[in-house]
């Protein structure tokens, strides 16, 4: 009310408050609600993060993408270079090699830089789901002991953020995390296949070591509950695919990257919105789903907490028969077979370069420059000023 503007961030999350929760407002003040999504600056997250990336990209088209990113949209002709796949290629080696000699040091876990480096690194949060990706770990560790490994790549799995003080639930899923790496980490029979990782105090200085070595990005949130992101604008900046819903920023990078270039799975919020105004239940889908009951069960049974067998009980239950707010059990096959498709595609290196770099060349709408160049233009009411 006592604003002559409100930002809803990103598209699909402006448009959710004036039809939802500022339905009413909309109505009493039109226009006033209006869509700036975020941005973050490529002089920090990729100049200064990533110098080997940023000094290939110079080279290929010149220094203009400091000031202007949209300039990145030239990298688009080059995904089809041989040389320069092969030189995108080998600057993402170097920063895997770089992370894992940091992972080895701070966690005494010795990584593949030749592996697929999976990596969620944001706030421990029920929405952002990173009790999904623990699921799909389960998942993937279970295929392995079973011995329906074909198709798989070797994966390290790295899962970095902080939760709350006094927030239990996410601390909860910080401690299955752990628990499922002791499992995961020191199993024989699981091989090279697979490694989970939790980075302790995932900060700044630590995620300018994670994002340029990442090579697929989880953006995994419930549609509808992510306002916009910006990690997930980091990760495809520095070269990462995506794997996610279509929450938040990720609808729009989906339309700048390409969607053959990026892996969309679970519901829309639409579909979220109606499966609830149906009545959801997630027993439905722990019945009929085997992989995802014994995934869930080995969580309930204590199969990852052999000292304490009720300690994740309360995770449990929270999927279950606390109604699973989130959804996670009705996106998890969704989710499973969006990682396959991962899978697939990382076995050819040269196509997966080649996305890639498409993901780099999507990039341009979300600098921080525009999103500071809108609010000029649709909030304070201000114009560029010449040095």
């Amino acid at each position: 009310v006592g604003s002559h503007a409100v930002n809803g961030v990103s598209r699909i999350h402006t448009e959710l408050m004036k039809e939802t929760i500022f339905a009413d407002f909309d109505r009493l003040y039109p226009g006033r609600i209006v869509n700036i999504t975020n941005g973050v600056t490529p002089r920090r997250w990729l100049h200064q993060a990533n110098p080997d990336l940023s000094k290939l990209i110079t080279s290929q088209i010149g220094e203009c993408w400091l000031t202007d990113l949209s300039c990145q949209a030239n990298l688009r002709s080059l995904a089809d270079d041989a040389g320069f796949r092969e030189e995108f290629r080998r600057v993402k080696r170097a920063n895997k090699q770089r992370l894992a000699e940091s992972i080895e040091a701070r966690t005494r876990t010795k990584v593949n830089p030749d592996s697929l480096f999976d990596v969620q690194a944001k706030r421990i949060h029920e929405y952002k789901r990173q009790l999904l990706n623990v699921l799909h770990v389960i998942t993937r560790y279970n295929r392995i002991r079973e011995g329906r490994a074909t198709g798989m790549v070797p994966r390290t799995v790295i899962i970095g953020g902080k939760a709350a003080p006094g927030y239990f639930m996410a601390k909860l899923v910080i401690k299955l995390i752990h628990g499922v790496a002791d499992v995961v980490n020191h199993d024989p029979a699981v091989g090279g296949l697979l490694k989970l990782v939790f980075l302790p105090n995932y900060n700044v200085s630590n995620a300018e070591k994670i994002i340029p070595a990442c090579d697929l990005s989880e953006q995994i949130s419930t549609a509808g509950t992510e306002a916009s992101g910006t990690g997930n604008m980091k990760f495809a900046l520095n070269g990462a695919l995506t794997i996610g819903t279509l929450d938040g920023a990720n609808v729009e990078m989906k339309e700048e990257v390409g969607e053959e270039n990026i892996f969309i799975f679970g519901l829309t919020s639409d579909g979220v919105a109606e499966i609830r105004q149906e009545g959801y239940d997630p027993w439905h889908f722990y019945n009929t789903n085997e992989e995802l009951r014994r995934a869930l069960d080995m969580i309930a049974l204590g199969f990852f907490s052999p000292d304490d067998p009720h300690r994740f009980r309360p995770l449990f239950e929270s999927l279950t028969g606390g109604g699973d707010h989130y959804l996670l059990l009705a996106d998890y096959e969704s989710y499973i077979k969006a990682q396959e498709q991962a899978d697939a595609l990382y076995h050819d290196q040269e196509a997966w370069a080649r996305r890639a770099i498409l993901n780099v060349a999507g990039m341009g709408k979300f600098s921080s420059d525009r999103s500071i160049l809108e609010y000029a233009e649709k909030i304070w009411n201000v114009k560029p000023v010449k040095r």
